[in-house]
């Protein structure tokens, strides 16, 4: 089931608060906590708060702070926007909902209003934040001065849009439709849209579509004379009263509100005596415009009307306050029970509720993105903090990369190396890192050094290590790094920056060793493509795999895909797909994939199978079209390491594709290999999934 919902408008005003009041409902009847958060909201007065999110909260009596439920203000986007701080702002987002998931069973997320500076971004915003929580999306556009052609044209563009960036769409709205047109617009978005896309069209409710009494005193900052309890009276239009009384009392409508100067006492009183009289209608409210206020014997006189409409005092002039009440877009609040309860019945009439409850149950996100996938890496490390031993500790990528890490208090970091060194290269580089929040080690110095030194002559004398060639290997960073993770002083180790692969390894391979029931340790990367993330393996450790070199491979990648909450489905990758194939290298392939099924029937596996038709559904389908895999693959085996180290590297550069690792797979302890040509990211990354390894995964 999917955690989450998000509304997104095509435009402003689009009456997007009785989407979100009527899916608040409805979510409140399937799961038992709801959260809500916005990603983005509109400034708001010092010492107040956001209307809308007082109003979910307060009327749903959610356990939600108001500060919890947001994560920006819309200046705060534009300054951030400015210094091209975009990483940060979808981190900050990305961040606030993760807080909100973490004490919810669903949350409804609801998108920006596109009103006020900064209002031209906020469409790919909203693109972008769904894409990224990896949540379907509810879209909302206004019938309110378009034609068919038009609405229908403002929806099925959204769709596309989001649908072109991997967002799901569930259902689409049509708001604000004369009720006459609905069966039209229903039937030209149903027509228009695909069968998956559910459609909802609720017509134009004048008792939504007109502001309160409350909203107009707000606007026009006025003083309330008499009334005050009665300022949620709707007002169902306006005139003004500046003619006689006998003609302006033809001009009273239901509900309508009336402008007047302060001085007229004449239709003041007819217009109180009105709205008790049988003959006409009820008016909402008074406005006395001027800055004129009643002489006190008319004052008097009001107060003693037993049925009183809220009266109103503002400054401005008759004709400026009438074209500014024109002007004033009504909202719902916390208090208007009456609009709320309307908005959540029209919701429940003109949506097809039961079939968006059954998707939302059905839902599942395809694939994780990589901006999420990189957030849930720095959470779970965070979430128990490992000791992790940088034995490269004078390289300036090591030392930023180090600043990162204590920066985000994701790990406890050991440097090797001279620390006069260290601490001199950290001012030369100007790195705001203060030396005492790491250990910083100099192995030949290490009160442990002939600790080590023993404990591995002890486990390699059988291979002729002799006590002096142990000294001598201990006062090799790699080795004494190793063997901190082996003794348990650290739980993981993270170099390569400066030293080979084999240098990096081998220590490991001598006495950390591989897990029981494991014969061969690999590799993998987690190749974070812009919709998804995929797992490639093994790109860096073994050149030829056999067969059943290949099939463990492809198990411990499984092990490692389901661990990071990727599913599995696994591609045996060759140059031929299905049985089309022959020769050796293909058979090697084929091989693989029995000895996989046999092992372990549980796995969704497909080979030999092509990279083209494990990862284009169209592909996939006309070459084998009853596989699992085919088209959807998340984890690709290659046959071989000239292979594999190839293709890693022509996807991260041809596409941008952030590429996390090579993870080493296998070993009883994690200690994992970096690339001579890492960047500082690399490295970061690298020491969040080696940490995550040493939880115990």
């Amino acid at each position: 089931m999917s955690k989450a919902i998000y509304i997104a408008t095509t435009e402003t005003n689009s009456g997007k608060s009785i989407v979100s009041l009527g899916l608040m409902q409805l979510l409140l009847g399937k799961a038992a906590k709801v959260g809500y958060f916005r990603p983005i909201i509109d400034d708001f007065e010092k010492g107040t708060m956001d209307s809308h999110i007082h109003t979910i909260i307060t009327h749903f009596e959610l356990d939600l702070a108001f500060k919890d439920a947001y994560a920006y203000t819309r200046s705060e986007v534009v300054k951030q926007k400015n210094l091209d701080r975009d990483d940060e702002i979808l981190g900050h987002i990305i961040h606030k909902y993760k807080a909100i998931e973490d004490r919810f069973d669903f949350i409804l997320v609801e998108g920006t209003d596109f009103s006020g500076e900064g209002a031209i971004i906020e469409w790919d915003i909203n693109v972008l934040v769904a894409k990224n929580l990896g949540i379907p999306t509810v879209i909302i556009a206004s019938g309110t001065g378009k034609t068919l052609e038009e609405l229908i044209g403002n929806l099925f563009m959204a769709y596309d849009s989001f649908k072109e960036k991997g967002v799901e769409v569930l259902l689409t709205v049509a708001n604000k439709v004369e009720p006459k047109n609905i069966d039209i617009v229903t039937k030209g978005l149903q027509k228009k849209l695909p069968n998956s896309v559910l459609v909802g069209v609720i017509p134009i409710n004048p008792l939504l579509g007109n502001p309160t009494v409350k909203e107009i005193s707000k606007e026009l900052e006025a003083k309330v004379l008499f009334g005050e309890e009665f300022l949620n009276n709707q007002a169902g239009g306006f005139s003004v009263g500046a003619m006689q009384l006998r003609n302006y009392l033809t001009h009273l409508k239901k509900d309508s509100l009336v402008i007047t100067p302060g001085d007229r006492a004449d239709i003041i009183l007819g217009a109180l005596q009105a709205n008790i009289s049988a003959n006409y209608p009820n008016i909402s409210g008074i406005v006395l415009t001027g800055g004129l206020l009643p002489e006190k014997s008319i004052v008097k006189l009001i107060k003693g009307l037993s049925d009183i409409v809220p009266i109103l005092s503002v400054q401005g002039g008759t004709f400026s306050v009438t074209n500014q009440i024109g002007t004033i877009r009504p909202k719902i609040y916390a208090e208007n029970t009456v609009k709320i309860n309307t908005s959540i019945q029209e919701f429940e009439k003109h949506v097809p509720t039961t079939q968006l409850a059954e998707r939302l149950i059905t839902f599942k996100p395809r694939g994780i993105t990589p901006r999420m996938f990189q957030y849930n890496l720095l959470k779970r490390a965070k979430s128990e903090k490992k000791h992790i031993v940088l034995p490269e500790g004078t390289d300036e990528r090591i030392l930023l990369a180090t600043k990162r890490l204590i920066d985000a208090d994701a790990v406890t970091l050991t440097l090797l190396g001279n620390p006069e060194e260290i601490k001199s290269k950290i001012i030369e580089l100007d790195i705001v890192l203060d030396a005492s929040t790491i250990n910083i080690v100099n192995p030949a110095e290490s009160p442990h050094f002939m600790e080590y030194a023993t404990t591995l002559f002890e486990l390699r004398k059988h291979k002729n290590v002799n006590l002096a060639m142990a000294k001598d290997l201990m006062e090799d960073v790699s080795y004494f790094g190793t063997m901190m993770v082996y003794m348990g002083h650290a739980d993981g180790m993270v170099s390569g920056a400066v030293h080979t692969t084999q240098h990096t390894i081998r220590p490991a391979l001598q006495f950390i060793k591989t897990r029981p029931g494991v014969s061969i340790v690999s590799s993998v990367f987690f190749m974070c493509l812009p919709n998804r993330v995929t797992i490639f393996g093994d790109c860096a450790i073994n050149p030829n795999p056999t067969a059943e070199q290949l099939s463990e491979i492809a198990i411990s990648s499984a092990a490692t895909s389901i661990a990071f909450g990727i599913e599995p489905k696994i591609a045996m990758l060759s140059y031929s797909s299905g049985a089309s194939g022959v020769g050796e290298d293909v058979d090697r392939v084929r091989k693989a994939t029995e000895i996989i099924k046999k092992k372990r029937p549980e796995l969704k596996v497909e080979g030999p199978i092509q990279y083209d038709a494990a990862v284009d559904s169209k592909v996939g389908l006309a070459k084998l079209p009853d596989s699992q895999v085919a088209g959807q693959a998340s984890v690709f085996i290659f046959p071989d390491l000239n292979t594999g180290n190839n293709t890693y590297k022509a996807v991260q550069r041809e596409t941008g594709a952030l590429a996390i690792g090579p993870m080493l797979q296998g070993l009883n302890k994690p200690v994992n290999d970096l690339s001579r040509g890492c960047t500082v990211e690399d490295i970061y990354n690298t020491v969040i999934i080696t940490a995550i390894q040493a939880q115990g995964l």
